[in-house]
């Protein structure tokens, strides 16, 4: 028996897609979020990995950090979702394309956190896939990132000072739900 594809319903809700530093709670608020709503949750990292069934690290040491940022961008540029909690790689603001996509799909939501907790929770990020130029320190990548993040968002939340309940309900105070 073949599969027939059903036809998606014609009224569709939005989005909401979580950027920030790594180790900012993007996986994590992701899945608390859409659990929340009842929506799906797609972790673009994974998707990344399933596409090339290799883990994030080695994508990047097999293609490079130009490479890598090029195929982050298409793969999250394509995305066509609705009713899902896009939790992105931190290095996707990078391609302005994807952060297009992104803002087309919903409310995009900063998870923001100092410099100080960002270093203790990402620490070097070795073997984390961190896509950062070789040579450029862990703070010159946050202070490059945090402004594209902060123009790309439509909402801020802080995540280094409350819960994860706290932050799920930050975020649904802000965004724009039909």
């Amino acid at each position: 028996m073949a599969f027939t594809p059903i036809e998606r319903d014609r009224v569709t809700a939005p989005c909401i897609t979580l950027v920030g530093m790594a180790g900012a709670g993007k996986s994590t608020l992701g899945r608390a979020l859409a659990e929340r709503l009842g929506w799906g949750q797609l972790d673009t990292d994974r998707h990344l990995e399933a596409y090339y069934a290799l883990p994030l690290q080695a994508i990047m040491d097999n293609y490079g950090l130009d490479e890598f940022l090029r195929i982050e961008g298409c793969l999250v540029g394509d995305l066509n979702l609705t009713r899902t909690v896009i939790s992105t790689g931190g290095s996707v603001i990078y391609s302005r394309e994807a952060v297009a996509r992104l803002k087309d799909l919903g409310p995009v939501v900063m998870l923001d956190i100092n410099e100080d907790t960002f270093l203790d929770r990402v620490g070097g990020a070795e073997g984390r896939g961190l896509a950062k130029a070789p040579g450029k320190t862990m703070r010159e990548l946050y202070n490059e990132r945090q402004p594209l993040y902060r123009a790309a968002a439509d909402v801020v939340v802080r995540t280094d000072r409350d819960g994860p309940d706290d932050c799920v309900a930050q975020i649904l105070e802000q965004v724009d739900l039909p």
